[in-house]
This record gives structure tokens, sequence and C-alpha cells, in this order.
């Protein structure tokens, strides 16, 4: 359950990695020992499917689960066992694959005795006294969930369950929809679940409570046969997260009748780099009206005051490469980041998003547009802004720049022979344009084409790899991961690079923290992102987090070894950018609003 939404999250960041032999087809096949009873379900991103979700039970009552599917090559790949109790409680579980970064998962876990013990990539661990708790899994598939639904539906249980290893999980149900496939009439009941994130997770069950559907932004995943029903489900749940985001949105805000006074603060002056202490700051409707000593001047009338004594105030925070959801915009304004450069994305649900923030009826950053454009082909992204032809490059340009985004992201497919003509419809609607730099091309290719900015410092190493072509699979993770320690810095080739950078103008996101988790996490560790809040956390995220499931597999020392030292030669590379003139930006590509005070630290 909690590795699904996490497939799911990492499915739409358009986080990638693995090996460049991949299969190709966006809808890998069902493997030949899936039984020809197997219930499927299909993922869906947007409407294309690209993965299923096979469901049978043996003669023995076990249930057997099969999840897979294919993201430009990445995606999980696993076989889960579950057994049951009377009361629909899991006695044992077996999960054997990989997950989505490719990285070998097994997890076992049995409850014997009263005696519950589990173990995976990231624990190893025993709890008496566990009867009647009910297992949270790192690595089963979405059935996971609704066993877990069914389990809390019973009677027996009235709606909440002990977890382990702690918390509780409760669940509500929300509403029923009426829904047609295939010629039959059907009812989608929508649950809701709490105690295992963030925020609620959602899941639609039938009148018999088997699963049915699940839906998170624009990627889902129903019932085989039943894939037109996914438009009605996903605005019924949309509208149910906009009622929740409004209720906490109107609980947790203050908007102040008059002035905001922040009184006796040091603030923190970003351009001179300087402490400013004992300030008075006052601040007027949506802008700051004014920074001055505080000498206990009079206040103004009917002004909200706020003590700041001992306290550091600072200007909000812009995460520059962000893929914003409901979720990640509140815990960016938890986290301090008042600005995000949202840099793909549903043009459809971005747009709701920034309605209901605007509105004030969800917390959330303001946000800078940057518009996606793909070429299309087995490795184009879920963002299915398309361009084969000069004349579709123009028009999605245009079509950017008439609904007011202020920058054009290339993504990867995109063919060479296209960027200059993006670039040049960009820059004549007045647009910024930066990317990943796409296949068959070197960064120096991208920014003589008139590229403003280059997302991810792989794409800076890759410049000097140019046998390495493919660009659209995980071979642009691992290759500057295995052989960038050995790029030498101080080379000619890196310093002409350089001064063409800075000759250009060049901006460049290397969203950092992204390859510090990429080569350096490991499962059952606490990433640095994580670590200073990281006990603060609710256990479920905690066990998330430490699964490792971000980094790419270092399966002996030798490729560990060479991960370690080619990030710490993009460190050094970082420091050369920086200390040659080049302008840097700071973004984090991540979802938790706290990953920016990382990539700041970095």
């Amino acid at each position: 359950m909690i590795r699904f939404t996490r497939f799911l999250i990492a499915f739409l960041l358009l986080v990638s990695n693995l090996s460049a032999q991949q299969q190709q087809s966006p809808l890998p096949e069902l493997p030949s020992d899936i039984p020809k009873n197997a219930v499927i379900r299909m993922l869906l991103t947007d409407a294309t499917p690209s993965g299923q979700d096979a469901i049978w039970q043996s003669a023995d009552g076990a249930i057997h689960e099969f999840f897979q599917f294919n993201d430009r090559g990445r995606g999980p790949k696993i076989y889960t066992t579950y057994r049951l109790d009377a009361n629909g409680l899991i006695l044992s579980e077996e999960s054997n694959g990989v997950d989505y970064m490719k990285s070998p998962v097994e997890e076992h876990f049995s409850l014997v005795g009263g005696k519950a013990a589990w173990k995976n990539q990231a624990e190893d661990e025993k709890q008496a006294g566990a009867n009647g708790k009910f297992f949270i899994d790192l690595n089963g598939g979405p059935e996971s969930g609704a066993i877990l639904a069914r389990a809390l539906l019973n009677p027996k249980n009235n709606g909440t369950l002990p977890v382990l290893p702690g918390g509780a999980a409760t669940i509500r149900k929300l509403q029923s929809v009426p829904v047609a496939a295939n010629g039959k009439k059907q009812t989608a009941i929508l649950y809701e679940i709490e105690g295992l994130a963030f925020t609620p997770i959602y899941l639609w069950l039938d009148e018999q409570q088997r699963f049915f559907a699940s839906t998170y932004g624009w990627s889902s995943i129903v019932r085989q046969g039943s894939e037109s029903t996914v438009p009605i489900l996903r605005e019924s749940q949309r509208q149910v997260e906009s009622a929740r985001a409004a209720e906490l949105a109107k609980k947790l805000t203050v908007k102040p009748a008059r002035d905001l006074v922040i009184r006796n603060a040091t603030v923190f002056d970003s351009q001179s780099g300087s402490l400013l202490v004992n300030q008075r700051v006052t601040v007027r409707g949506q802008r700051i009206a004014g920074v001055e000593l505080d000498q206990g001047q009079p206040m103004p009338p009917g002004a909200q005051i706020i003590d700041g004594t001992g306290r550091m105030l600072l200007p909000g925070l812009w995460d520059m490469h962000a893929h914003l959801f409901p979720e990640n915009a509140f815990l960016d304004i938890a986290s301090g980041v008042t600005t995000a450069r949202d840099l793909a994305n549903s043009i459809e649900e971005l747009t709701k998003l920034r309605q209901q923030i605007d509105a004030g009826t969800q917390i959330g950053p303001r946000v800078v547009l940057a518009g996606f454009i793909d070429g299309p082909g087995p490795f184009e992204g879920p963002i299915k802004i398309l361009a084969a032809t000069p004349e579709e490059a123009r028009q999605r340009v245009d079509r950017y720049a008439d609904l007011g985004y202020v920058q054009i992201k290339i993504y990867s497919s995109v063919k060479p022979e296209l960027v200059p003509v993006i670039i040049e419809e960009a820059h004549k609607r007045g647009l910024r344009v930066s990317g990943h730099v796409p296949a068959n091309m070197t960064a120096e290719q991208f920014v003589r084409d008139g590229a403003d900015e280059i997302q991810h410092m792989n794409f800076i190493f890759l410049n000097f790899m140019p046998d390495v072509k493919e660009t659209r699979t995980p071979a642009r993770f691992i290759e500057p991961g295995k052989r960038g320690a050995h790029l030498d810095l101080h080379s000619q080739q890196v310093n002409d690079f350089i001064a063409l950078l800075k000759q250009h103008h060049t901006v460049v996101d290397p969203t950092m923290g992204v390859w510090e988790s990429t080569y350096l996490s490991r499962p059952g560790k606490v990433p640095k992102l994580d670590a200073p809040i990281f006990d603060r956390l609710p256990v479920q995220v905690q066990r998330g987090i430490k699964s490792g499931g971000d980094a790419l597999p270092a399966s002996d020392p030798q490729t560990d070894k060479q991960y370690r030292a080619s990030y710490a030669n993009m460190l050094r590379m970082l420091k050369l950018l920086y200390d040659s003139g080049v302008q840097i930006v700071a973004g984090t590509d991540a979802t938790s609003g706290y990953a920016f005070h990382r990539e700041l630290e970095i």
C-alpha cells in the first residue's frame, strides 16, 4: 500500500533510472504464469495503458498478486502472496521482484502466536503482542490496500485498526457513484483511509468490497474493462479532495483584516547575505510595506502583531523545480516555500490547483508556469503535449503562451532538429526555454541552439560523454554515476564549456538533492534530505523513506564506490560553475516541501 502510493508519485514526477536495455512498449506483456482466471486491472497514464495488476486465489485460500508497469523503461515487477485470518488480517506476506528503480526487493512477514516478524530491504523487525494488528507492507501491490480496507470495514473492527509497526488506520465511506462499463451498470464506492501518510489514501471498491479503482493525479489503476469510468471517478474524488483542502485552508489560514506587523525579528537580507537585528516588518495586503529598525513606534490602527523576538525572519523561498499536486503544495507552505516554478504538469490539473490556491481554498505557493513539450514515441513523457513537426512545435508553444505560461521545458524525446524551432517561437512570444537535453544532442548543442537553461546536473556531465546518445532511458543516470568521477574539471574541454555557458548567460538548475538520493541513498538508512525532520514524520512515511526506493541499485562495492565518487565530482562541478559566474537556481524536483532546505544546504 505504501509502496504503491510511492510508485504513483514517482511515476508522476518524471524521475527515472535503470539500465539502457529496456522494452519500449508502453504496455508490458503479462508473464505466461499468470492464470487465465486472474482478475486484471490496468494502470493508466492519463488514458494510456502502461501496466497491469493481476489477482487470483489458489486452492489453499492464498491471495496472489502480480503488479507491473512500464514508465519509459522504469517500473516495478513484483509477485506477492497474502494469507489472511478469519477477520481479514494478514497472517503472512511474501513479495519478490524489482521496484520502480529496478532494485531487487524481497519482503517476508509472518504472524504466529501473537508474534510478528518481518524483513525487507530496509527492515528486520519483530514485535510481540501483535494479534489484532494489520501489517502495512512496503513491497506489495495495490491489492494490499483493498485487503486493509476490507479488514477495516469488518464489523468487528469498527472502522479502525492498529497497524504494524506502529500507529493506527481508520476508514470512512465517502460516496457511491453509479458507473457503466461494457454495458453493465456498477456502483463504485469511495473510501478514505487515514493514518498512513501525510494525507488520506483514497480507494474505490465495488459493492462486494472488491478493488475497483485508485486514482492519483492523472495516473489511475482500474479493473480491466472499466477504463471508461476513470474520468467520472477522478472528478468525484477531486471534489472530495478539494472539499478537504478548503476545510483545511479555512481552519489553518488567517487573513489579517488590516496590517500585519512582525516586531523585534532578526531579518535575513538575502541580497547582502547579512542579518538585520531588531527589525519591524509591516505587511499590508499582498505586499511588504516596510522594513525598519524597531524603536517602539506606534502601531497602525487594528494591526495584528507577531512578536519575533529570538526568531529569524526569511524571505519566502522559491523552489525553481517543482511538479505541484495538492499534497506537496500544502507541504511547500509548511516548509516556507512560497513560490514554486512548475516544470511539467497537466494543464488542466495545474489550472485547477492554481485557481484553488488563488481563491484561498487550497493552501499552496504562488506558481510560475513552465509548459512541457516532448516528442511522440515509446519514451514520451506522461504529459501528452507532443510535437513531431515544426508546425506542431510552434502550435504547442503558442498554446502555452496564450495560456499565460512564461517558459517552455523541452523533454528528452524532442527531435534535435525541432529544438531551434521551439526556441525561436518561444523567444518570439517572450518565453524562456529550458529542459532536459534531448536524446542525440549534447548540452553544448542545446546551448548553441539558444536554450536559456539546463535542468539537472547529469546533463552537464553527459556533455562530456557524447557516446551516450540514447538519453531517454535511464542511461542518463547510470552513465554519469559510473563515469562522472573521472571527468577532469580542470580540462580545457570543461573550461570551454563553462565559458560557453557564461557567454550565453545559460542558467543551470542542478537539482542536487535528486543526485544525492540517486547515488547515495541506501535501504535502511535515513537520507540526508529527510534527516532533520525524520523523527517528526508519521511512522509509515518514515518506513517509505528508509526503503531506499529513490536510489540506483548499487549491488556491489565497486558500483557503490563509483556512484559516491561521481556525486562528489558533481558537487565540485557545482562549486566550479558558481565560482565561474554561471547562474545557479535551487530546485528540488521533489514532493516533500522541506527538500528545498537540503537543496539550499548543498
